[in-house]
Formats: structure tokens, C-alpha cells, sequence
């Protein structure tokens, strides 16, 4: 059971011999029609795709009107869904991936944990280490008959708006961690949200930072390094970005890290500067 990364090179050799489901995550934050564009132009043989706005994503707005975010995260009874949909059953291997450094494909990861499915990993390079290692792709739409996923005890955390509004302060027990880039993070341009900036007391780690040149993730170790300098305890810590969907990276990364227990704040950046009464922090 693979429960974080994979190669191309692992994947090739799974491919026949285990109970597999592939997805696609690919997606552009400006263009939501360019992921299943993409999927149709060539994707990994027997990959499935999911959207992260229709799949990977809930209502941006709650039951009183109230915004959540650009990217909420589903309702339990439709992630379920949308995860049969896949093909995905409680004993399927699957492999997340998508063209971006893992951007994409950790939320879906992150969301498999949720439901407590502890057998998915992210293809370290993402789709063009799978072109590098000499596989080929398909244009072929993938379907299957619906998987048996059931909701099991989560092996994830998350904390929402209010807890990290009452954290904020000199008495602050949680560290929270941004993943959006530095000059998002300091309010110099934010492309996304209507408000720039940052929530005070948190700190920056680019999701990009976890990843070395080749678009494959930092060894375990040099992670460990890395976080253990940012988080003192993983337990007390929050990721964040711009709408919960880098965040899962960041997770991701300290997972492979072995510094496992950081929480979630779904809503984040986007959630966050929606309330003008919230304390906005900038630099």
C-alpha cells in the first residue's frame, strides 16, 4: 500500500498486478474547462478524470448565504459519490496526479484521507515524469462501474474559521502556514481574492518549496529539515493558502516527512478576507 508518493516507475510495474485507479487532477485556476480539455488530449492509460471544482470542491456559499471560500470542501454524502463515480472501492490502490507539481493531485489525496481510504499516492513529477520515463498516453474516455467506497474514521484534521480567529494573538497555541507565494503572502499582488495579505501570526511556506528542480518532491530528510524549522510541533499547526487546495501540499509534504498531524483550514485566505472584520496582516 502506497500512502504518499509513487514514481512512473512504480506505477509502471503496478499497473498489472494491483487493484489500481488512476486520476486525473489536472486543472487551471483561470480556464476550469482546461483540466478535462487536457484529459481529453492524452492522459495515463485507465486514468479517470476529476474536476476540482464539480468533484473535488463543495457549495461556495453555506445554508445561511454565508461565503466558505472559493474551493469549500464537499459535502461527505457527494465526495462519496463522486468517488464511486471513479470506480474507487475500500481495498483500490489509487495513484493521484496531475501536470502541476502535485498541486492539484494532494487535494484529492488529502480527500481519500478524509474519508479514512489511507491507499493513495501522488506520482512524484507529475505527469511529465511519466512522460519522461517513455510511457505513452491515451485520448480514450475512461469509465467503470461504481465503486463500494464507504466512509471510514478520518485520517486527516481540520479547523475551521472560528478556531483560527480565537487563535489569533500573543497567546496563539496553533501555527498556522500559508501556501500561497511570498508576494501573495505579503498582500504585494494577490491575483485570487479581493483583499491581500496574510493572517497574523502565520507563516509562509510556498507549496512550491517542497518540490526540488525537477518537479519531484524533496527527500524525506531534507523535508524533515526543512518543516521542522517552520512547525515545532505538526500537531499544533494549520496549513493554509488561498482556497484549501494547496494547502493538501504542504500536508503532503510533511507527511513525507514523517512529521504527520497538521490540520487543515479549508476555508482559508478566501474564507478568510471575505469578513472585513478579520485581522488582515501584510510584509
Amino acid at each position: 500500500m502506497l500512502t504518499t508518493l509513487i514514481s512512473a516507475q512504480e506505477l509502471v510495474n503496478l499497473m498489472p498486478t494491483t487493484k489500481l485507479r488512476i486520476v486525473d487532477c489536472r486543472h487551471d485556476l483561470m480556464d476550469a474547462k482546461a483540466g478535462l480539455n487536457a484529459y481529453a488530449a492524452g492522459h495515463i492509460e485507465g486514468a479517470v478524470f476529476a474536476h476540482l471544482d464539480e468533484d473535488l470542491s463543495g457549495a461556495k456559499t453555506n445554508a445561511e448565504g454565508v461565503f466558505c471560500g472559493r474551493h469549500p470542501l464537499p459535502a461527505m454524502p457527494n465526495l462519496l459519490s463522486a468517488l464511486r463515480r471513479m470506480g474507487i472501492d475500500d481495498d483500490t490502490q489509487v495513484v493521484a496526479y496531475d501536470a502541476h507539481g502535485g498541486m492539484f493531485a494532494a487535494r484529492l489525496w488529502w480527500l481519500l484521507r478524509s474519508v479514512g481510504h489511507e491507499a493513495v499516492a501522488v506520482l512524484d513529477g507529475s505527469l511529465a515524469a511519466w512522460i519522461a520515463s517513455g510511457q505513452g498516453l491515451q485520448t480514450e474516455t475512461n469509465s467503470y462501474a461504481s465503486g463500494n467506497i464507504e466512509l471510514k474514521p478520518a485520517l486527516t484534521r481540520q479547523v475551521d474559521v472560528t478556531t483560527v480567529l480565537a487563535n489569533v494573538g500573543q497567546n496563539a497555541a496553533l501555527q498556522v502556514v500559508d501556501a500561497r507565494s511570498p508576494d501573495r503572502f505579503r498582500g504585494e499582488n494577490e491575483t485570487m481574492d479581493p483583499v491581500g495579505g496574510h493572517i497574523p501570526g502565520a507563516k509562509n511556506r510556498f507549496f512550491k518549496d517542497n518540490l526540488q528542480l525537477d518537479g519531484c518532491f524533496k527527500t524525506a530528510q531534507q523535508l524533515r529539515q526543512e518543516w521542522s524549522e517552520i512547525v515545532a510541533d505538526p500537531s499544533l499547526s494549520v496549513m493554509q493558502c488561498g482556497s484549501g487546495v494547496t494547502a493538501c501540499h504542504n500536508l503532503l509534504a510533511l507527511e513525507v516527512a514523517g512529521l504527520s498531524g497538521a490540520a487543515l483550514y479549508p476555508g482559508s485566505w478566501s474564507e478568510w478576507c471575505a469578513d472585513v472584520s478579520r485581522p488582515v496582516a501584510r510584509g
